[in-house]
């Protein structure tokens, strides 16, 4: 990692405004810090973020900055059983377009999912089905921008192709900022730069078999509890797409990729007392995928609504 003295920090506030400060543990984090720096180098990227040692933040504590809020989000994900600093629910960093967020922010709903069921499951449950996905594996953790298949009408032929997880982030979130990792859910419908792709050419479902939600028992580290359909192998989130030019990573440069996200609205009862904010959109039936992908705007948005309670079992806390 990029260890930064403490006559550093004044410019990493500004060139890395998302502060993850993390507790030390009484006999340090020894050969873990080598799996942090291998997964940051590796996932995040060179030069997206900054390691600041104990010795700057009091012994008792280390933080890693990164460029934006995304990155942090997936850097936490991967390792749930990091432990805040002070063992808060608050972590203290400041962002360039949002004075304070906590840690609920930054491990927001639904930024791990799985598909593992097997391929023709998934055509099977479509007429015509065009599939572009070549040999598709078991996938057992779908990340924000990470490659996953999505189900859109290409023309006028249904088609499974592999999209990248992130559509683009509204300007403000990307002010001061040299890369685009990408918004992975949608609440907020009504706003002017959702609705641009909110008609039926921009409309998606997105197949997985589970999904993850974080959460923080008392006294404890954030672990990602799962979640499934009980008796349906596969289900769909309502999802949006778009075709887009931007830098997603420093490392890659500009590119035009095939981006998607889906819509979150309130939680059921099973979903809240885990994660009380929002659940991904599911569509269950084929009615209610056939809406979502051909039904006008007013039809397509009514399934913007949580699960009736009981219609999902918890199978796990694991990453």
């Amino acid at each position: 990692m990029v260890k930064r003295s403490s006559n550093r920090n004044k410019l990493d506030d500004t060139a890395y405004p998302i502060r993850v400060k993390l507790k030390v543990p009484d006999n340090g984090h020894g050969i873990a810090l080598d799996r942090y720096n291998q997964y940051l180098n590796s996932h995040i990227g060179p030069g997206q973020f900054a390691w600041h040692s104990s010795t700057t933040l009091g012994g008792q504590a280390s933080a890693v900055y990164f460029r934006d809020l995304d990155a942090a989000k997936t850097f936490l994900a991967e390792f749930p059983t990091l432990e805040l600093a002070d063992a808060t629910d608050r972590l203290p960093y400041n962002a360039v377009y949002k004075d304070e967020w906590t840690s609920e922010d930054l491990l927001s709903v639904c930024n791990l999912y799985r598909m593992t069921s097997a391929q023709s499951a998934i055509r099977e449950l479509f007429d015509d089905l065009k599939d572009d996905t070549g040999n598709l594996p078991p996938l057992e953790g779908i990340y924000p921008d990470y490659p996953a298949p999505v189900i859109y009408r290409a023309d006028s032929a249904l088609t499974m192709s592999m999209f990248r997880w992130g559509l683009p982030s509204p300007a403000f979130a990307l002010k001061g900022k040299k890369t685009d990792r990408g918004v992975t859910n949608v609440r907020n419908t009504r706003s002017p730069h959702w609705r641009r792709w909110l008609g039926v050419r921009h409309r998606c479902v997105v197949p997985f078999t589970s999904f993850a939600e974080p959460h923080k028992p008392t006294g404890g580290s954030f672990q990602n509890v799962w979640f499934e359909l009980p008796d349906q192998e596969i289900a769909f989130f309502a999802g949006l797409w778009t075709q887009w030019t931007s830098v997603r990573k420093l490392k890659e440069g500009e590119v035009t990729a095939n981006l998607f996200g889906f819509l979150t609205t309130e939680p059921n009862a099973e979903v809240a007392a885990i994660h009380p904010k929002a659940m991904p959109v599911i569509l269950r039936t084929n009615e209610e995928i056939l809406t979502w992908l051909n039904a006008p705007e007013p039809d397509a948005l009514s399934l913007q609504r949580s699960l009736p309670d009981a219609s999902l079992r918890i199978v796990g806390n694991r990453v």
